[in-house]
């Protein structure tokens, strides 16, 4: 059945002409091709509608904020179905007794962090998109954000999911237990998945308590080996106290300023390589107190050679605007290859300094390396030298992108660490993957989803 036949059978009100938005995402590297989308108000209306495709051989493209970066929610040559999620935005419940939010597919991040808040707890996860990813997308592709080193990523702040399987059944998951070991955890299954399995429509979150004290300080290091030994220095001193722990490099801020001059950088230079401690605390010292006492510590050590410790909540948010607007910073200069990837922390330096040499020996490129350096992510992005324009060096792209996944490959980490495969790292997925893993995951779509209809080419290519 065409998509034209298929919408034409669905009820009222649910299928509409496909905005721009639901062709384009944030890089422009992929261009979608959907014509049609539904907007569902429940989870039987999804069911109404996947089930529908399911019989109609209809593919499927679930949309959230459009945020995604390697093109997980667009139709790519396949005249799919898009669902998006603007219409199912609530939050059902806040349980601040149990440290549980149940909310829909279709939610926003920042609500979410506005509910929470307002029951007296926390949502931890924090990403530069929180004004627009939504929860569905989040789960789809498991983000992380800034605070994983404590927090978890969202497969760590999901107790349950309400979920559409690819046949159009129901999984009434939503249950908001620590424990349950009744079989196969089909939460894991889905979450991180990018609704090549089905389609999530709600997930009961954990939620935390909220610090008393919290503060952030920037510190100018010799190197990302050092950055390394402050991380477990500050550990020593704060513990679990340790929020986010963020590695910048100095070619990022010289970007930054010649982008960006507006915001604001608190340290001098700017310096090859500074970090961003942000720490949440219970009652007892100030937040600045420790973070003076960590960074004295560090400059006793050599682990830092100056430093700004924030002395209000408005310093603080400083920083966290200098490092959130990296990646503005980056759009503007223009990259020629970014990478969202991950290794052993104690393989940080060696990914660094192996792979900007590599890639510099390529051509006239320089690297911004950046990111969680806490749970071992890192963006390692590839940029024209200054001066060089950006065309003359594209050539290079697919290059550069071999280049760092290799190493990165040799040091035994991965291709994704927060951003998901989506379409455009599925064939880097088939040349890295495991053959068993790949197996394993092509024998589950096929159970699953024996059409196929479910964001076909995502996350896993065609055979």
């Amino acid at each position: 059945m065409s998509l034209d036949a298929l919408a034409s059978r669905l009820p009222a009100g649910l299928v509409r002409d496909a905005e721009p938005r639901h062709r384009e995402e944030p890089r422009r590297l992929v261009a979608g091709t959907g014509r049609l989308v539904a907007m569902p108000r429940s989870v039987e209306e999804v069911a109404a509608i996947v089930g529908a495709c399911h019989e109609a051989r209809v593919p499927v493209i679930p949309y959230g904020g459009g945020t995604g970066l390697v093109g997980g929610q667009l139709s790519d040559g396949v005249d799919a179905l898009v669902i998006a999620f603007d219409r199912m935005t609530a939050i059902r419940e806040v349980r601040p007794d149990e440290g549980v939010m149940i909310a829909e597919a279709g939610a926003i991040l920042a609500d979410l962090q506005a509910a929470a808040a307002d029951a007296g707890r926390l949502f931890p996860m924090s990403l530069a998109s929180e004004g627009s990813a939504r929860l569905g997308g989040l789960l789809g592709t498991n983000a992380g954000g800034v605070n994983v080193l404590r927090y978890g990523n969202m497969r760590d702040l999901t107790l349950g999911l309400e979920a559409v399987l690819p046949d159009g059944s129901i999984l009434r998951g939503l249950r908001r237990l620590r424990k349950d070991n009744t079989g196969y955890d089909l939460r894991h299954l889905l979450i991180g998945a990018e609704g090549t399995l089905g389609v999530v429509t709600a997930a009961a979150m954990r939620l935390a308590p909220r610090p008393v004290r919290v503060g952030a300080a920037m510190l100018d290091v010799p190197g990302p080996r050092a950055a390394l030994d402050l991380l477990w220095l500050a550990r020593e001193h704060l513990g679990d106290g340790v929020s986010a722990f963020e590695l910048i490099s100095g070619v990022g801020l010289a970007m930054m300023a010649a982008a960006l001059p507006a915001v604001r950088q608190p340290l001098a230079g700017p310096p090859a390589w500074s970090v961003l401690l942000d720490v949440g605390l219970p009652g007892g010292p100030t937040a600045e107190e420790r973070l003076t006492e960590v960074a004295e510590a560090a400059f006793e050590r050599g682990l830092a050679t100056d430093g700004v410790v924030a002395q209000s909540e408005g310093q603080r948010a400083e920083m966290w605007r200098l490092r959130e607007s990296i990646p503005e910073a980056n759009r503007l200069t223009g990259s020629v290859a970014s990478h969202d990837v991950s290794v052993p922390l104690s393989e940080i330096p060696a990914l660094i300094e192996r792979g900007t040499a590599a890639v510099e020996a390529l051509g006239p490129l320089r690297i911004n390396a950046f990111g969680h350096v806490g749970d071992g992510n890192l963006h390692f992005n590839a940029f024209p030298r200054e001066g060089v324009p950006r065309d003359e060096v594209l050539a290079l792209r697919d290059p550069v992108i071999r280049t760092v996944h290799d190493l990165v490959d040799s040091l035994g980490g991965s291709i994704s660490a927060e951003h998901g495969i989506g379409r455009l790292k599925a064939a880097e997925l088939a040349r890295y993957g495991d053959p068993a893993k790949l197996a394993a995951m092509r024998a589950i779509k096929t159970a699953l989803d024996p059409h196929g209809i479910m964001n076909p080419g995502a996350v896993l290519a065609a055979p």
